[in-house]
């Protein structure tokens, strides 16, 4: 389902996620006070914009209330991501996602209650577009702009199924989607037969359409 996410920061990392959300089909607004950073966004988001999102009039009149989530990009000016992350929760931005710059600034983010928190090197741009609506995708590794490997976390009521049963990796796959690899504690599976029952704590290892890997496994 199409969400409205807002970008703030179009640095490296902020023009990752922001391209990508963009390319999953979402509508992106992307802010940087830096012009040149803004122009380089046409037609690879929704909206680019200059402006200060340090400034609550500003948030406003762009209607960031109004949209699903807000990823604040900002780098190392610790004081202005602090100041959006706060802006953007008073004024009633469902989930809001803040990047930090090392494990003080993550700590002061968790303290004005950011719903997430990510040390950058960690969480790359793309793999954070990804699992921004789908928190059952933990890693993702992108092969083309819309196919790629995930590895993602099943939902109770796939739990106790085989494989075929899920309509995972079968010669008439449904879904289109197949499976690398099972997790298992501290083993895996290799290229498993499509009779393979998932059991509890299984994380799959799967490679498909990106869409699809939303629909089976998304909210």
């Amino acid at each position: 389902m199409k969400k409205q996410v807002a970008v703030i920061g179009i640095g490296r990392f902020g023009r990752s996620v922001a391209t990508e959300l963009y390319n999953l089909g979402h509508d992106v607004l992307a802010i940087d006070k830096i012009e040149d950073r803004v122009q380089d966004m046409l037609g690879k988001v929704t909206y680019p914009v200059s402006g200060d999102a340090t400034n609550e009039s500003t948030l406003r009149e762009l209607g960031i209330a109004s949209y699903d989530a807000a990823i604040v990009a900002i780098g190392s000016d610790t004081v202005s991501s602090l100041m959006t992350s706060v802006l953007l929760k008073s004024i009633g931005v469902p989930y809001v996602v803040a990047r930090a710059q090392d494990e003080l600034q993550r700590n002061a983010l968790k303290r004005i209650q950011v719903d997430k928190t990510l040390l950058a090197e960690q969480e790359m741009g793309a793999q954070l577009a990804h699992n921004l609506f789908n928190p059952n995708v933990i890693e993702y590794m992108g092969m083309t702009s819309n196919y790629g490997i995930s590895k993602v976390e099943v939902s109770e009521i796939q739990k106790g199924k085989s494989l075929k049963q899920l309509n995972i990796g079968t010669s008439r796959d449904k879904y289109n989607l197949t499976a690398l690899g099972i997790i298992r504690s501290k083993n895996i599976i290799l290229n498993p037969d499509i009779n393979e029952i998932i059991k509890k704590e299984d994380i799959l290892i799967l490679a498909g359409n990106n869409e699809l890997i939303d629909k089976m496994f998304g909210e």
